[in-house]
């Protein structure tokens, strides 16, 4: 591949290549994003700079995570890849115990929503990426993308795409099945800067609101075809200028820009970095749509979903759960489990995945997975139902 003058060609052999690298599955990652707050002071906002002190003084955590900082302020772990469940709890539990006591130290602390319950957006980012993405929402989705970006936080599981091109499609497709499920027993996201918005997923709703060419669903069978065309067809958000600054939303496809003649592989790569779909291809599958939740129940979606790929008999359940409700996107933002079909698919997956985790070796985790399922998919309930009395919902978003 050149470095500039990229072809479609090129494009789909990249796209064929990386984005969807076949392999034998059994890798998995996990990325937690947290809200932090002052104890002394929980309505307020958290400096950036005050954060990034106090964990940098901190250093690295002890097993490899990576700290990143999104816009408004959230403190993102990304883990390490690992070869199994056990070893990511593990690893994961330890590099965030590392960082909350450093938190806590400095009267801080993470706290696990999937929309900020209090404070409104501030924009707190210094890298011009994210002044990009703030102008480029701003023509269309201003109110949506400050929400997105400054308010919203996720559970997002890393798995590996699959052993080869047959078997990427399948778990492909099962995880775009089990999306409304995982928002639904998942919603904790029901309060936006002091508001009831009477859904039990705000943060779905608000990324459901924006531009649905980078944060819709690729369409089509053949997945690594799908991502190709979704990725010429939707809009470039960020290019970098000849003099190494920054412009947002030069007006064009990324097909477009192809076709001129003028993008290299490096503005592909950092095209891809901007599309948002609930599940993204970058040489594994990155399944989006889950709200952060609070300790100790983040690493439950991380060990459901991952029985429910990776196993071959919990997937074939899961795909039997899943087909009466793989469209209910929208539903699942609205109503949670207490919708019948989605709570009756969540228990069925629920019951999938506590029984394959013993064979993955991961049978620690059945415990939390079990004490999760019984205080809410059991009963049609997710955590947002602990937030907000159902009598009282009054629909703020979206607006």
């Amino acid at each position: 591949m050149s470095r500039s003058g990229l072809t479609l060609d090129d494009v789909q052999r990249y796209i064929r290549g990386v984005c969807f690298k076949n392999g034998p599955p059994g890798t998995v990652g996990a990325e937690t994003e947290w809200f932090v707050v002052d104890a002394a002071a929980p309505g307020a906002h958290v400096p950036m700079s005050r954060l990034r002190a106090v964990v940098d003084e901190a250093g690295p955590p002890p097993n490899g995570s990576g700290v990143t900082y999104e816009p408004g302020g959230q403190l993102e772990l990304s883990s390490a890849p690992f070869p199994g469940l056990t070893e990511l709890y593990e690893g994961l539990s330890a590099d965030l115990a590392h960082v909350a006591a450093a938190l806590a130290a400095a009267g801080l602390a993470l706290a696990g929503h999937g929309v900020d319950p209090e404070r409104a957006p501030l924009f707190q980012a210094d890298h011009p990426r994210y002044a990009c993405m703030k102008g480029y929402f701003a023509q269309e989705f201003a109110e949506a993308g400050m929400a997105m970006m400054c308010s919203t936080a996720s559970v997002q599981v890393c798995l590996d795409i699959g052993a080869d091109p047959a078997d990427a499609a399948r778990r492909w497709r099962l995880a775009h099945a089990l999306g409304p499920v995982l928002v639904a027993a998942f919603a904790n996201s029901p309060l936006r800067a002091g508001e009831r918005t009477g859904l039990r997923s705000t943060r779905q709703a608000i990324w459901t609101s924006l531009d649905p060419c980078r944060t819709a669903a690729p369409v089509g069978d053949d997945p690594a075809e799908a991502w190709s065309r979704y990725a010429l067809d939707a809009r470039v958000m960020v290019m970098r200028t000849p003099d190494g600054g920054w412009l947002a939303d030069p007006g064009m496809t990324f097909r477009e820009w192809v076709s001129k003649g003028e993008a290299a592989q490096r503005d592909l790569e950092y095209h891809l970095s901007t599309l948002f779909p609930p599940v993204r291809p970058r040489g594994w599958l990155e399944l989006r749509m889950i709200d952060a939740l609070p300790d100790p129940y983040w690493p439950v979606p991380v060990a459901v979903a991952t029985a429910l790929v990776d196993d071959p008999r919990a997937a074939a359940a899961a795909e039997a759960a899943t087909e009466p409700v793989a469209t209910r996107w929208l539903e699942a933002a609205r109503c949670g489990l207490t919708d019948p079909a989605l709570a009756r698919a969540a228990r069925e997956c629920f019951a999938a995945a506590l029984e394959a985790l013993p064979r993955m070796g991961a049978a620690g985790l059945v415990p939390l997975v079990a004490a999760y399922a019984d205080r809410y998919v059991d009963r049609g309930r997710s955590p947002a139902d602990d937030l907000i009395p159902r009598a009282e919902e009054n629909v703020t978003w979206p607006r």
